[in-house]
This record gives structure tokens, C-alpha cells and sequence, in this order.
């Protein structure tokens, strides 16, 4: 049982992830009024997907602490692994496509704001 709530605390906070992602990624296309594919990405783009992977990691890992019905940080951390090799994988197969700096930041942004929130769900635990 201890599994399968685990499981659905994992999978809870990586679909609000998605979810978050998703509707931010289809808000820029919309404002941009241009189809994405084939585009190369501006520095504001860039910053922008930036901003809302921060957003939605942070959502994610807070959700994922909160949910979590034993220690609430290694389900966080738990998750921010998961973000990180899924991160590193999208950083490896998109090889050239864009700047070394911005893969860089997006390996980097997702797992660290997922333990981000998680620590903010500690926090407002009062732990």
C-alpha cells in the first residue's frame, strides 16, 4: 500500500508539472500568433520556458510534499530525480538545437525547484 501511495504522490506532482507546462507552453503559442515548429527559439522564449519550468517545478514539488503521507522531502526528492534524468535525457536528444547555457538551465531549473517546493510545503508545515 506504502508503494502505490508513493506512486500516486509521484504521479500527482509530476502531472501538475505537465499540466502547467502545457497550458503555458499553448498561452506563448497563442500570444505568439506564429506556429512554433521550425522556429528557433528568441532569448525571450527561452527565458520565458525558463520561468514557467521554475513555476511548474515548484508547483510540482510542493504538491508532491503535500501529498506525501511519510516524509514529505524524500517524496520531493524523489520527483526532482525523476525531473533531472527526464531533463538530462530532453538536454542530450536536443544536442545543438539550442544555446549550451539555456540546456544548461533547464537541467538544472526543474530539480532544483521541485526540492524547492517541497522545502516551501516543510516550511509552511512549520518544520
Amino acid at each position: 500500500m506504502i508503494v502505490l501511495q508513493t506512486f500516486v504522490t509521484l504521479a500527482a506532482g509530476f502531472f501538475a508539472m505537465a499540466l502547467i507546462l502545457a497550458l503555458t507552453t499553448a498561452a506563448a503559442r497563442w500570444a505568439d500568433k506564429q506556429p512554433i515548429a521550425g522556429k528557433p527559439l528568441t532569448t525571450g522564449a527561452m527565458l520565458w520556458n525558463l520561468g514557467t519550468t521554475l513555476l511548474a517545478a515548484l508547483c510540482g514539488g510542493y504538491l508532491t510534499a503535500t501529498l506525501a503521507v511519510d516524509n514529505p522531502l524524500i517524496h520531493a526528492l524523489a520527483l526532482a530525480i525523476i525531473v533531472l534524468l527526464l531533463s538530462a535525457l530532453s538536454a542530450m536528444q536536443s544536442r545543438g538545437s539550442y544555446p549550451i547555457w539555456f540546456s544548461l538551465l533547464m537541467v538544472v531549473t526543474g530539480p532544483c525547484a521541485v526540492i524547492g517546493g517541497g522545502l516551501l510545503r516543510l516550511k509552511s508545515m512549520g518544520l
